[in-house]
């Protein structure tokens, strides 16, 4: 296991380009496994979530090869298996993504509970209940046992909560089902839109995309197509942060600045500006860094919410960029009780922040912050416990750097173009 050695107090400055949407590899990755031809992915991000669900698939009997450094060749004909390596789906969460997809090719299947970040309760009930409206039965014990004995059928479908990953299986399930369905309360993040843009690349019929009802109709067969994946919002988010806390200035290239207007806009109560031109976004240097009150003079509140709200996997980048704003700001995460629980790690690096409960803190800047002995607890969690090692002064040791590997595509390395002075050890 890795560690990271950080020199902090320097500001990062350049340009950077961001990696592929985790969020949106992952479950297009799954959706392979319905094409009856091979499938062509770009732009696929070269993070540790993404090794795994490879690993994943070749264990099922999926042809996979690299085409470029950032393209895959996907043959999903030959698979073999209904039974996912469980040593592998415990790593991550997104391998209870093949639950639709699986059980639409082999009409039943046997999946481990997942793993993932350890950020609080993530319930499964919404998946299963979406898949039990297209016909699947499922028994449960230390692994899902899904069966569809009358295969699966088209069905109006009401998601209970608007969930990212269960709206993903519910697609990829229809997709292949007999017979029209619709999602209602569908999440509409822009991962859930390129999923959606890839099942119509295959020969599915989805309409509705971007909204929170999805329209699919019924498709005999889908086929393999060439998908490209988006840049990710999160990484471009985390890099406005990590320009603002460091004082320098970073232009992000090739950015979609539709997927970026509640980003942009959260940062902006910060005190923290930037510019768009085209598909590059700044943040100058020397920003003002004060947080912006409500009009009635109020401290101002940044929660996180379904899209279009400002996302859940921001919040950690909102809390440590708030460490260094003039002024107090709530920052409330609604979704999950442990996310905030890294914030122990910022103060005692001298960040100013009272945990409330376990969903919200009250951030005071700005605070000058020293180098410490850290460990990296979830992704987004890691990547703000980099960026304070980057901002601290003196030097910081961050462990299970692991962590930050499964979000960040060769992070140490992108950003030591900037300046930073980070070394990767292992241990």
């Amino acid at each position: 296991m890795g560690s990271f050695i950080v020199e902090g107090g320097i500001p990062l400055n350049g340009e950077i380009t961001p990696s592929g949407n985790k969020n949106e590899a992952l479950p297009v990755l799954a959706a392979a496994v319905l094409a009856t031809t091979p499938v062509e992915l770009r732009n696929v991000p070269h993070i540790g979530d993404i090794h795994t669900m490879i690993q994943i698939l070749k264990g099922l009997g999926i042809q996979i090869r690299n085409d470029a450094d950032d393209s895959l060749q996907i043959d999903a004909s030959h698979l073999n298996a209904e039974e996912p390596d469980q040593s592998l789906c415990a790593k991550i969460r997104a391998s209870f993504l093949l639950a639709g997809p699986l059980l639409a090719r082999r009409g039943h299947i046997t999946l481990p509970r997942p793993g993932g970040d350890k950020i609080g309760r993530r319930r499964l009930d919404t998946h299963i209940l979406a898949l039990k409206q297209l016909g699947a039965e499922v028994g449960i014990g230390s692994s899902y046992h899904l069966t569809a004995p009358n295969g699966l059928s088209g069905a109006e479908i009401f998601l209970d909560e608007a969930s990212v990953m269960a709206t993903e299986n519910a697609l990829m399930a229809a997709a292949a089902a007999d017979g029209d369905s619709v999602i209602y309360n569908a999440a509409s993040e822009p991962h859930v839109q390129g999923l959606c843009h890839m099942l119509n690349g295959m020969g599915a019929h989805i309409t509705g995309v971007g909204s929170n009802i999805l329209h699919i109709k019924s498709s005999t067969t889908l086929s393999g197509c060439s998908h490209r994946i988006m840049s990710d919002h999160i990484e471009i988010g985390s890099f406005i942060g990590l320009a603002a806390v460091t004082g320098g200035e970073i232009a992000i290239k090739n950015v979609d600045p539709e997927h970026l207007r509640m980003i942009r806009l959260t940062f902006r109560r910060l005190g923290v500006d930037t510019v768009l031109d085209g598909t590059t976004l700044t943040v100058p240097a020397n920003q003002k860094m004060e947080v912006r009150h409500d009009l009635d003079g109020a401290i101002p509140r940044i929660d996180d919410a379904p899209w279009p709200g400002f996302p859940a996997d921001l919040t950690s980048i909102a809390v440590i960029t708030a460490t260094q704003c003039k002024g107090t700001v709530l920052i409330h995460e609604k979704m999950f009780e442990s996310r905030l629980f890294f914030t122990d790690s910022l103060v005692s690096m001298g960040a100013q922040i009272v945990l409330c409960d376990p969903h919200r803190v009250v951030v005071s800047g700005p605070a000058e912050l020293w180098g410490a002995e850290l460990s990296s607890p979830d992704i987004r969690a890691g990547m703000a416990l980099l960026i304070a090692a980057l901002k601290a002064n003196g030097r910081s040791v961050i462990h299970n750097i692991r962590q930050i590997d499964r979000g960040y595509e060769r992070i140490d390395l992108r950003l030591k173009k900037l300046g930073a002075r980070l070394e990767r050890v292992l241990v």
